[in-house]
């Protein structure tokens, strides 16, 4: 699943985000979803989330529990 729905992700789920310096690299980072950032239902870029370290950035993939 691509992270662009904002009700595909929840609080306490591992996914993995791009973060704002990686994007031109498109380095991916494993967590844990804290905030949810973006109010919007859908983003094309994906939704913005905080995670557990405090790691800012848009989820590019939801990985499987």
């Amino acid at each position: 699943m691509n992270g662009q729905k904002r009700s595909d992700i929840a609080v306490g789920q591992s996914v993995k985000i791009v973060l704002k310096q990686d994007q031109r690299t498109g380095k991916l980072t494993s967590g844990i979803v804290k905030d949810i950032l973006t109010n919007s239902p859908n983003h094309p870029h994906g939704i913005k989330v905080r995670l557990q370290d405090g790691q800012v950035g848009r989820v590019k993939e939801i990985e499987k529990a």
